[in-house]
């Protein structure tokens, strides 16, 4: 095995895993038959992140990325469904659905009617991805400097900030192998927001350990 398929399986097993978080949230809604302090809009965007991130990769015929991609965007669309099952706000979530339904339709339409097919669409496309991607490993930093404030970190997820750092790390070696931008700008800030989670934890161990109570939070 040479080192890209072996980084291929690295991008793989750990990207799952954390798709696989959101599984927690679903035992949670199947316990309590309710999806309330369950986000929904994580599950949407991320499905649609998954989608992007699906035509690039049949596009580029990257097996790697068009597998993990399903996988994840299988598992948001299950999150999905067991969450309109529970909520009892079934009109703003078929409206934001409907919503995010729209922008990946005219999306695809803009892609595949008015580029041509070749470089350009596919450059055009992974720097839609990127931009995505970016924005979603940078839009929980607001919640971090929170709590830099309070000192609380019990509302972080170690494991999920485990996998995000394996799976982000991953995904920068594995573009780097390939030579493409695309893959590696947009994973690089899960690495630096695996580590500024990381010090948070360090730096706030002792104050969380003698806190004698806290409410569970979702980021």
């Amino acid at each position: 095995m040479d080192f890209l398929q072996l980084l291929s399986w690295a991008c793989i097993v750990f990207t799952v895993g954390m798709f696989s978080t959101g599984l927690t949230d679903l035992k949670k809604m199947w316990e309590s038959k309710s999806a309330d302090n369950i986000q929904f809009l994580p599950f949407l965007t991320t499905c649609l992140n998954n989608l992007g991130w699906l035509y690039y990769g049949i596009l580029k015929r990257d097996q790697t990325i068009v597998l993990v991609n399903i996988i994840g965007a299988l598992l948001q669309i299950l999150y999905i469904f067991v969450y309109f099952h529970y909520t009892k706000q079934k009109r703003l979530v078929t409206s934001q659905t409907l919503a995010a339904g729209t922008v990946l339709t005219v999306g695809w339409f803009y892609f595949t009617a008015f580029l041509p097919e070749g470089d350009t669409r596919l450059s055009q496309l992974g720097l839609t991805c990127s931009v995505v991607t970016v924005s979603m490993y940078l839009s929980p930093l607001t919640d971090l400097v929170e709590i830099v404030r309070s000192g609380n970190v019990k509302c972080l997820s170690f494991p999920l900030t485990v996998a995000t750092l394996f799976t982000s790390t991953s995904w920068v070696l594995y573009g780097l192998q390939l030579k493409d931008n695309y893959i590696v700008v947009p994973n690089t800030p899960g690495i630096f927001t695996s580590l500024i989670r990381f010090y948070l934890f360090w730096r706030f161990a002792s104050v969380n350990q003698s806190s004698p109570s806290y409410k569970p939070m979702h980021i």
